[in-house]
């Protein structure tokens, strides 16, 4: 299984949630659920304590899931587990730090031996991604790029190393649901079109079926965080049929592109 096959014949769905929000049971029941619901793959955050790239939501989802004490080998334990029952590509989404104090080569050989397919790392910029890069490689992990509406001339010479997908930020700023994407993502995407034949996922933002149908119309998939991490916020343990509710939902709006 590989990454690319959530973008195989259709427009890929991309979920996103904060391991051991609010535990990691539920985390765990999540995974499958969102796999039975549509979601072509999973993206999985590791808490850190200083989640730069995020806004307050999955800020908060870093707190609530770092104070119920879990930690990188919880994860690593509950991806084998889930894995059993779960074959739709999983990535990871973290930071450096947590990879670098974990140490690189050590975390991205756990990865590939618990069933992680790549690994997000938004606060690596591009040039600087040599350690982790050669780490992913060495395991068979694909080490995911980001472009942003303020990369303009780099965003040929990121795409041109992109593996997996391309993310696609659509928001200058933090994570976090928006009423209106205003980037020029038909611009971002048709840049990548002409260096890669990789897929470009849109991400930030999209909360809602209509805004994930008319992402997915200029790109290969979209990536939806935060919209999810608000319902696990508000339901907690009992979150999982709502965030099935809502993950069906956008799979069904996709469905016709």
């Amino acid at each position: 299984m590989k990454i690319s096959d959530a973008f195989k014949n259709k427009k890929a769905f991309i979920a996103f949630i904060t391991c051991g929000d609010p535990d990691i049971e539920t985390t765990e029941k999540l995974i499958e659920a969102m796999a039975g619901s549509g979601v072509d793959l999973i993206e999985l955050g590791i808490p850190f304590s200083d989640p730069t790239a995020e806004g307050p939501v999955i800020q908060g989802a870093n707190l609530r899931a770092l104070s119920g004490g879990v930690t990188t080998d919880k994860i690593f334990d509950m991806v084998q587990r889930v894995r059993g029952k779960v074959n739709i590509p999983i990535v990871f989404m973290t930071y450096a730090n947590v990879v670098f104090s974990y140490g690189t080569e050590r975390f991205c050989k756990k990865a590939q031996e618990s069933g992680i397919n790549g690994l997000i790392l938004p606060d690596i910029p591009f040039e600087e991604k040599g350690e982790f890069w050669e780490g992913c490689k060495k395991y068979g992990l694909e080490f995911i790029s980001l472009i942003a509406p303020t990369s303009h001339d780099r965003i040929k010479m990121i795409a041109k190393e992109a593996e997996g997908f391309v993310y696609c930020v659509s928001s200058l700023g933090v994570t976090g649901v928006r009423s209106e994407i205003t980037a020029d993502v038909d611009g971002m995407v048709e840049a990548v079109r002409s260096v890669t034949d990789v897929p470009v996922a849109v991400g930030f933002g999209i909360s809602s079926p209509k805004q994930a149908a008319a992402m997915a119309e200029k790109s290969d998939g979209v990536i939806i965080g935060s919209a999810i991490v608000k319902i696990i916020e508000k339901y907690g343990r009992d979150a999982v049929p709502h965030v099935k509710e809502f993950a069906e939902s956008i799979r069904y709006a996709l469905k016709t592109l």
